[in-house]
């Protein structure tokens, strides 16, 4: 298939771009720099100009593929209500463009993503074999850039690895399964994209402190805003999640290292 990638040169984008060219798929890659594009050319893919904000090139490019998988988001912390307002024009565009096509579009979640996702259940009584991927914050692996590299930095910083109450709390974790929803998800279909249930938190600290050689400490609810800032409420929750459906409707199997062994290889530490 020719498939249009927004996000194609992100941690995410940038592995499955790999996966579907191994798999035999034509990969379009939405970039807005002239760094992205060559990027992308050098992973073997084309090039297609534009961002999530230009809804034209959206459109256009989801036209021209067989399939579409958007994986481009504005993370920006500071104006979260404002990127889900961005993506979910985002995917309104590219959604309109595949209406009554029967092709493939794979979505990812986002937290408080709830009129998108509506948006793209709706799509798949319109026409579009419409799935989306649930993730989870510990998405990780080598050249992650996200939760886990920022609770690491925070114990560089604070000089101890922090947990909060008694640390039970669990995160999952995510293997990827883009391909296989591009390539056969039923239509209207959520797919949890979990390798680990349920890591629980103290269990991360005490990794990420084991490898910095800091203390591992447990502090309160009231203390953990100040220690652990934009993160303090992930870092409380309780979300533990299971692949089991996913995997029986899909005939997937993880099969990415765990967290907590990812966590005790050097390149989390190597800077």
């Amino acid at each position: 298939m020719r498939v249009f990638v927004t996000g194609a040169t992100g941690y995410i984008g940038s592995a499955v771009t790999s996966e579907l060219i191994e798999r035999g798929h034509q990969v379009i890659g939405l970039v807005r720099s002239d760094s992205s594009a060559a990027k992308l050319k050098e992973s073997g893919a084309e090039v297609h100009r534009g961002d999530i904000n230009d809804l034209d090139s959206l459109r256009s490019g989801a036209a021209a593929a067989d399939g579409v998988i958007h994986l481009a988001f504005h993370h920006d912390f500071s104006n979260f209500a404002g990127a889900l307002t961005t993506d979910l024009h985002a995917v309104e565009a590219m959604g309109a463009a595949l209406e009554g096509s029967g092709k493939p579009f794979v979505i990812t979640t986002h937290v408080n993503g709830v009129a998108t996702e509506n948006m793209v259940l709706a799509l798949a009584g319109r026409g579009v074999r419409t799935s989306i991927v649930e993730l989870c914050p510990s998405v990780h692996g080598e050249g992650d850039t996200g939760f886990v590299p920022s609770l690491i930095n925070i114990a560089k910083i604070k000089g101890f690895s922090a947990y909060v109450g008694e640390g039970n709390n669990r995160w999952p974790a995510v293997a990827h399964l883009y391909c296989l929803a591009l390539e056969k998800a039923p239509a209207g279909s959520r797919l949890d994209g979990v390798a680990d249930e349920g890591v629980p938190f103290c269990d991360i600290a005490s990794a990420i402190g084991e490898q910095l050689n800091v203390p591992v400490v447990s502090i309160s609810r009231e203390e953990a805003d100040a220690h652990f800032g934009f993160l303090s409420t992930l870092a409380s929750l309780d979300i533990p999640r299971s692949s089991i459906a996913t995997q029986e409707l899909m005939g997937w199997r993880p099969v990415q290292p765990a967290l907590i062994p990812d966590l005790k290889q050097s390149h989390y530490f190597n800077n």
